[in-house]
């Protein structure tokens, strides 16, 4: 089965597997808690942030224009929502950096349990070649670099076309790197994993930015839309449960494609002795002319 097949296939069986109620349960838990820790964060920061952010946005000769342009532009009433705005803008890479991170963290190795214990993959052996420890230093310095590149890359977000792809692209690399590790964490050695995402490095970040698209839609909805602004907390948590269920559905996706493409990997490293061993065999035996 080549690279194309085993993603369609592990996407197809990813998304019958996203509609399974234990799934819908895992995508719901982290959403839960996600959204009660940073709804108490907003609650009690809120006020105070944008009072703090509405004179750094007027004072600072870095962000000052950007009022005066939207004045200039017509937008008499900018004072008024500039600061929520670029507070939510803040807001949302934090909020769902965290939530993918929680994900990995506390929900992937649950989907991969269950996913293993399904027929195609009961044979596979655990070599462990990652435990709680390295997914965790994995996660937060992976979680740092993607946070970094959203703090760099924030200001152009507002140009309709980079909206669309920046964050697809920075979610979907995240995901790639910590779906990846996570998925073989249990199953893979240190030596197969590393060989796994060379061989198949584009095809999971195919998958990663796919992932990523889909977890754009919110997004782009969530940091353009001036409903989201007025209704922020309740369109907030409607756009984490979303975000919620599209890691889930990605986590699934990477299980079902890196957990076959283990299987291939052993088979082929098991085959290869097998076909030194025939052709000394063959070698060694007297031929007859």
């Amino acid at each position: 089965m080549d690279n194309m097949q085993l993603v369609l296939k592990s996407f197809g069986l990813a998304l019958v597997g996203t509609m399974h109620p234990k799934m819908l349960w895992l995508s719901l838990r982290p959403f839960l808690i996600v959204s009660v820790l940073w709804g108490c964060f907003i609650w009690l920061t809120w006020t105070p942030a944008l009072e703090l952010l509405s004179i750094f946005l007027t004072t600072s000769i870095f962000t000052s224009w950007i009022q005066d342009g939207l004045i200039w532009a017509g937008f008499e009433n900018a004072r008024a929502w500039i600061a929520p705005l670029f507070f939510v803008m803040l807001l949302i890479p934090l909020i769902s950096i965290s939530l993918l991170v929680f994900i990995a963290l506390t929900t992937v190795p649950a989907i991969v349990k269950m996913v293993t214990r399904q027929s195609a993959y009961q044979d596979i052996d655990k070599k462990k070649g990652g435990g709680l420890l390295g997914s965790f230093i994995y996660t937060i310095w992976s979680a740092f670099i993607c946070l970094a590149l959203v703090m760099l890359t924030l200001p152009v977000w507002w140009l309709p076309p980079l909206v669309a792809v920046l964050p697809p692209l920075i979610w979907g690399w995240l995901t790639m790197r910590l779906m990846s590790y996570d998925v073989l964490a249990q199953h893979a050695s240190p030596q197969e994993r590393d060989t796994l995402l060379q061989q198949h490095r584009w095809p999971l970040l195919a998958m990663g930015i796919v992932s990523g698209m889909l977890g754009a839609v919110p997004t782009f909805f969530w940091a353009t839309s001036a409903l989201a602004l007025v209704l922020f907390p309740i369109v907030s948590f409607v756009a984490l449960w979303v975000y919620s269920l599209i890691f889930v559905f990605a986590a699934l996706w990477f299980a079902h494609y890196l957990l076959e493409a283990l299987k291939e990997l052993r088979r082929i490293e098991l085959d290869q002795p097998l076909n030194i061993e025939a052709h000394v065999i063959d070698g060694e035996l007297p031929s007859h002319g």
